[in-house]
């Protein structure tokens, strides 16, 4: 299951990671992060152990996600060493953000 990330365990979960990490930032209202998020939530289960997949509610954690500028959700980063090495905007099919964190693991 992806992990719920804050403002206050962010720096902990993600940034000190030894994994790469995913994480969707979405809110509850947000239509196109609702059809992202069963596919978070797979792509978690899938990299269990590999790779660390979280959720950060934008309007729960303002802070982190003013950090990083995120002004559209679905907001997909991805980190590893605790830098952004890329991201995705808006709802895309599974094989797309599989592969981005695939290419992380390399």
């Amino acid at each position: 299951m992806a992990l719920e990330i804050t403002d206050a365990n962010f720096d902990e979960v993600v940034l000190k990671s030894d994994k790469p990490v995913l994480v969707d930032f979405w809110a509850e209202w947000c239509g196109p992060c609702r059809m992202v998020g069963p596919v978070v939530e797979e792509i978690a289960k899938e990299y269990d152990g590999q790779a660390v997949v979280g959720k950060v509610d934008v309007d729960s954690n303002p802070g982190i996600s003013m950090k990083y500028g995120i002004r559209n959700i679905p907001a997909l980063l991805f980190f590893k060493n605790g830098e952004i090495v890329d991201k995705q905007i808006g709802a895309v099919p599974k094989s797309v953000l599989a592969g981005k964190l695939q290419s992380q693991l390399a």
